[in-house]
C-alpha cells in the first residue's frame, strides 16, 4: 500500500473515531501491508515468518515486548509485538494471538506488514528495522467533540503529554501515564509508549515528533492519538488506563 493511499484511508478512521472509541481491545485500531515484496505458501519465508509469529505469541506476554529475526538471507523475517504498558499479561497474550491469525488475513503474502491493537501491535518485515525510527507507518484518531477552548485546551494537552514523554523516555519500559486536573470538573488523562528497540534518546525523539502532530491530529478535541510503528500518544477527558 502507498504512503498516498495510506493516508487516504487514515481519513476515513478520522471521520468514524467515535465508532472505534467504543471498539473492545479485540478490535483491530488499523493495519498496513507496507512491503512491495511478497512471499509464496510454503515457501522459506513463509515458514520463517510462522516461527517468528510463534516466538512474538510467546516471548511478549511476561513482559509486555518482544522481538526476534528468523532465517538467512532474502528468506530473513524480523518482527516485534508490543503490548500497552498497563494491560495484563494475559490480555497481552489474547491479543499479541489474535494480532498474529489478523495480519496474516489483511497481509496476505506480504513481507512486511504492521498492526494496531488498543492493546498492542504486531510487525514483521524482510528488512531488519530494529532500533531506528518508524514514522513511515502512522495514523491519527480523534473525538469529534471538540472543547470550548481550544487554544488553553491544546496547551494542556501538550504540557501533559511533554511531561509523560520525559518520564517514559528514561523507564525501562519507554511508558508513562499520567493525568491534569483542568478547572474543577475536568480532568485530562494521559499516555505515551515506545516499542523497546528505540534507545532513550530515539523514544524521546519520537515522541516529541508525535506530539508535534498534535496541530494536524486533534486540534482542539476531546480526545485524539497519534499512533506510530515505534511510538504513540494518547489523551481523553475520560480515564482509560487500565487500574
Amino acid at each position: 500500500m502507498s504512503s498516498s493511499s495510506s493516508f487516504i484511508s487514515i481519513i476515513s478512521l478520522l471521520i468514524c473515531s467515535l465508532i472505534l472509541q467504543k471498539a473492545t481491545s479485540t478490535d483491530p485500531l488499523y493495519s498496513i501491508c507496507f512491503s512491495q515484496e511478497n512471499y509464496t505458501s510454503n515457501s522459506p519465508y513463509s515458514t520463517n515468518l510462522n516461527d517468528l509469529l510463534d516466538v512474538l505469541s510467546s516471548q511478549t506476554p511476561p513482559t509486555g515486548y518482544g522481538q526476534g529475526s528468523v532465517g538467512q538471507g532474502s528468506d530473513r523475517v524480523n518482527g516485534l509485538a508490543l503490548c500497552r504498558g498497563d494491560v495484563k499479561s494475559l490480555d497481552c497474550k489474547s491479543c499479541v494471538t489474535e494480532a498474529r491469525k489478523e495480519i496474516l488475513n489483511r497481509c496476505p503474502y506480504y513481507k512486511g506488514a504492521i498492526i494496531w491493537y488498543d492493546y498492542c501491535l504486531l510487525k514483521y518485515s524482510n528488512v531488519k528495522f530494529f532500533g531506528q525510527i518508524d514514522n513511515s507507518n502512522k495514523f491519527y484518531l480523534y473525538n469529534v467533540q471538540s472543547v470550548n477552548d481550544p487554544a488553553t485546551f491544546n496547551e494542556n494537552v501538550k504540557e501533559l503529554l511533554t511531561s509523560l514523554t520525559n518520564k517514559a523516555y528514561v523507564s525501562s519500559m519507554l511508558f508513562s501515564t499520567g493525568e491534569a486536573k483542568l478547572g474543577n470538573s475536568v480532568t485530562l488523562y494521559g499516555l505515551v509508549q515506545c516499542t523497546r528497540d528505540l534507545s532513550s534518546s530515539d523514544c524521546k525523539k519520537c515522541l516529541d515528533g508525535a506530539i508535534g502532530e498534535l496541530p494536524n491530529c486533534c486540534d482542539g478535541k476531546e480526545g485524539g492519538r497519534v499512533v506510530g510503528g515505534s511510538c504513540n500518544f494518547r489523551y481523553e477527558i475520560y480515564p482509560f488506563v487500565i487500574a
